[in-house]
């Protein structure tokens, strides 16, 4: 006899599910297989939410990591000694026409906790240890590859630097102050495990937000 669905003292958990290969079919249907579904979603590496994505992934593998985190971590990669990590994307160029290049900002900095047991935070926090912002750097559509690691910067600041700064977002400026020079994505698990080891001077944080433009 199927359980009450509305039944309030019953917690519904998901089960662990091996992660899909690409070769899977859809059951009862002609639709194709999971890969199919796959470039049907995200064609495109340029647009936004997938260049996201993308960035985060990239930062997932320099890494090390072993998992993707769930939607709703307050962060977005776990290192496997529990280093939480922040990616922030932007780019020069969109998926859609433009007259100028876009001015270059990385937002939502800091944001609300949520869990399954007690729902949405009440104050918005800075939650992971290192913010890693990933910068696309190409200026023209036909030199524009997503999959060339070597045209993207990464920037990489602590929470503390971060933290000190009491904004929400940063422009390219402020980050540049702050953070350094960028690294390749060759250098990119090294300089977060330097800035995890030693985090940045609070001078500079108080610097970055006098001048967070």
């Amino acid at each position: 006899m199927p359980s009450n669905p509305t039944a309030p003292d019953e917690w519904h958990t998901p089960t662990e599910l091996t992660p899909l290969q690409g070769s899977e079919t859809f059951r009862g249907t002609d639709a194709g297989t999971v890969l199919d579904f796959w470039r049907y979603a995200m064609p495109d590496l340029r647009t936004n939410t997938t260049r996201g994505l993308l960035a985060e992934f990239l930062v997932h593998r320099a890494v090390g990591a072993v998992q993707r985190n769930t939607e709703w971590e307050s962060f977005d990669v776990l290192t496997p000694d529990g280093l939480r990590i922040e990616v922030k994307t932007s780019a020069y160029l969109q998926s859609w026409g433009q007259r100028r290049l876009s001015e270059i900002r990385f937002s939502r900095l800091r944001g609300r906790t949520w869990t399954p047991e007690d729902g949405e935070s009440a104050e918005q926090s800075y939650n992971a240890d290192i913010y890693v912002f990933a910068l696309h750097t190409a200026l023209t559509h036909p030199e524009y590859d997503p999959l060339d690691t070597g045209q993207w910067e990464f920037y990489v600041a602590s929470r503390a630097t971060i933290e000190a700064t009491g904004q929400a977002s940063l422009g390219l400026a402020a980050v540049r102050r702050f953070c350094g020079n960028a690294t390749s994505y060759q250098g990119l698990a090294g300089r977060i495990m330097a800035c995890a080891r030693q985090p940045l001077p609070a001078s500079r944080a108080t610097e970055a937000a006098a001048g967070n433009a």
